[in-house]
């Protein structure tokens, strides 16, 4: 045997060693895409352990993420930091070696996974920023940015209908440097993959426009080592099919047997007997340690020669080398975000619109906002009219016509941020943030500041009624953690939102827009603080009125002429809880119990602000067809009604 096989086999022990001292885990990954993978890692992915950021590293992907193992088996021999000791507290609690892989949380873990598909859609995402970055940066004489997105992925991954919608506009892109090696061992945890899926997956990436490439067998080197060169050399994406044994040198390979459970003391023996592996666990001989390390030296000297062109492209193009690092680095801060003319409007809008001139207001001051619409942009106001859409074509356009994919839109705008040096953003009518809740939960889960831009907000949208009608997902949002959801009442407080959203570092941020025109008020800057007096009571306090967006002219409505009803503005709950508890006790005094919540939607979670003795007005059913205004007369979310509720009070 070999020292590269004896590598290989070094990755599966570690890894099945890890599952089984935790009693938990998936070691039929690890034991049949180890060959591949390693091969992938020794031999074509451009990395650095000393310089783990580098921007033009390749971009390694593990889309089945229950594979873990096997990444930090990788990441510990390739020099990444994690030790034996962490591999042995593989899925115990504070570990770095958690049972999924977890973006910022344990080095050389380029995005969350697990989630199956997902991993898929975001390495397009990635691929996308770095064909837009290298056609905005690179110059003739100097490639800045020029590296592979590569994904592992399994027959699970291509089972969901997200990974599906990535790769289609993946192959109508034609994102030539993303590659995906396909983990084809057919099976999964009810059995053989024939039970649900029979269809001819090499067949359906041509349809989707993409190149493809078979390994017979997943243990032969060579050919997994041709068949990468050839990817590389293809004009379209590529799919590497590799069929491989799950459990492969097991007892209960090529069965669903190997999937999820540990092999157990007897089976984990005769495994390592199959291997001819020391019985030691975590065992890993020292000249194998020293080849890998041979591997990584090989690959500091292409860092090196990029190192070389950074310092001459930093020397010639200082200004463009400075900017994109520091998007990069989120190191910007842009004073225009706090000039007057950002938040001034000269006529009443729906805030849909309000956002759609604020888009434009930025990307006139910026070049690095990258996003677009699941088809809506013209609805939803998410193009930017200075720039030209980015295409197989047109690699330079900030305009992404996501098609009509919400959830890979999620996903993929995640992968541009993941990849750093861009600003993403993306739209969709909020009835529709339900097909995407699991790329915002990722957002929120990676610490990652995308910008959601979700209009049509309420039964306002009118005539399309109740499927079109959101009422329950604005809670929805609410309840994720590490969530912004802003919800503003006129054009300035959708400034103040888009100024929020474009400051965060590590929180995504909801905007959620009006279809309708809503009247400009006294807004204030104080938006950002998430809630704020906007009319102060006449004399004693005694009543509140607290509303978001379209509501909040209704509540100013119903309190005027009113003596000791105050109104206030509320377009985020998370942004109030994190002010300090001396400015919510001014804005919402404690002692003041009688107090009305006004919402067009959903009214679940607004008893915190309203208590016992308080009253929400809402929805408490979906929506119906009808004018939007005579919708909101039909569900009494009225003036006329706030005034009744404050009288009862």
């Amino acid at each position: 045997m070999n020292l590269e096989e004896r590598s290989i086999n070094a990755v599966r022990m570690l890894s099945v060693d890890a599952i089984e001292k935790a009693n938990s885990g998936h070691p039929g990954l690890p034991l049949g895409a180890a060959a591949f993978t390693y091969e992938l890692w020794a031999n074509h992915l451009s990395i650095n352990p000393d310089d783990q950021k580098w921007i033009n590293r390749d971009r390694f992907v593990l889309s089945a993420g229950h594979g873990s193992a096997m990444l930090y088996s990788l990441l510990h021999l390739f020099g990444f930091g994690l030790t034996i000791d962490d591999l042995k507290a593989f899925r115990q609690v504070d570990s770095l070696t958690p049972g999924h892989p977890e973006y910022k949380h344990t080095n050389g873990v380029e995005c969350t996974t697990g989630p199956l598909g997902q991993g898929i859609a975001m390495a397009v995402g990635m691929a996308m920023a770095e064909e837009h970055l290298a056609a905005m940066y690179n110059k003739d004489d100097l490639k800045l940015i020029d590296h592979y997105t590569y994904v592992v992925c399994g027959d699970g991954d291509l089972m969901e209908g997200v990974a599906l919608e990535a790769i289609s506009l993946a192959g109508t892109l034609n994102l030539n440097k993303l590659i995906v090696l396909y983990d084809s061992n057919k099976i999964t945890i009810e059995g053989s993959t024939d039970l649900a899926f029979r269809e001819d997956v090499v067949k359906k990436f041509e349809a989707c426009g993409w190149c493809t490439r078979e390994v017979s067998d997943g243990n032969n080197l060579m050919e997994i080592n041709e068949a990468i060169n050839s990817a590389k050399n293809d004009p379209h994406p590529t799919l590497i099919k590799i069929n491989t044994k799950i459990g492969y040198g097991s007892p209960v390979a090529n069965s669903s047997k190997a999937h999820g459970s540990p092999l157990g003391a007897d089976n984990l023996k005769a495994t390592k007997e199959y291997f001819g592996y020391s019985e030691e666990p975590f065992h890993v001989d020292e000249d194998v340690y020293e080849n890998i390390k041979s591997h990584v030296e090989n690959k500091k000297i292409i860092y090196e020669g990029w190192k070389r062109v950074e310092q001459l492209y930093k020397e010639k193009y200082p200004e463009e080398y400075k900017n994109l690092m520091d998007v990069y680095e989120n190191k910007k801060k842009e004073a225009f975000l706090n000039e007057e003319d950002f938040y001034s409007f000269d006529k009443d809008l729906a805030t849909r619109a309000n956002s759609g001139e604020i888009i434009n207001r930025i990307a006139n001051k910026v070049n690095y906002l990258f996003g677009g619409s699941a088809d809506l942009a013209p609805s939803n106001n998410t193009h930017m009219n200075n720039s030209s859409n980015f295409s197989a074509e047109d690699r330079l356009g900030n305009n992404i016509n996501f098609g009509i994919r919400e959830h890979a839109m999620g996903a993929i705008t995640n992968g541009i941020l993941l990849h750093g040096g861009l600003r993403s953003y993306c739209g969709t009518f909020l009835v529709f943030s339900d097909y995407m809740k699991p790329a915002l939960r990722l957002a929120s889960l990676q610490m990652l500041p995308n910008i959601f831009v979700l209009t049509h907000d309420s039964i306002g949208v009118g005539e399309d009624g109740p499927t079109h009608q959101p009422v329950d997902q604005i809670p929805m949002l609410r309840s994720i953690p590490n969530m912004i959801v802003f919800r503003p009442a006129d054009g300035f407080e959708t400034a103040v939102a888009w100024k929020v959203a474009m400051n965060s570092t590590s929180t995504p941020v909801c905007l959620i827009l009006t279809r309708q025109k809503l009247k400009r008020l006294n807004s204030s800057i104080n938006a950002c603080k998430g809630a704020y007096i906007i009319k102060k009571e006449e004399g004693e306090l005694e009543k509140i009125v607290i509303a978001s967006g379209s509501e909040v002219s209704i509540a100013l409505e119903a309190a005027e002429g009113l003596k000791g009803v105050r109104v206030v503005s509320m377009p985020s709950m998370e942004l109030f809880e994190a002010q300090p508890a001396e400015y919510r006790e001014e804005v919402l005094p404690s002692n003041i119990e009688k107090r009305i919540s006004v919402e067009a939607a959903s009214t679940f979670g607004w008893a915190k602000y309203v208590g016992l003795k308080g009253v929400s007005i809402g929805m408490e059913s979906f929506g119906m067809s009808g004018p939007g205004p005579e919708v909101f007369e039909y569900f009494r979310i009225t003036s006329s009604r706030i005034r009744e509720e404050l009288e009862k009070l």
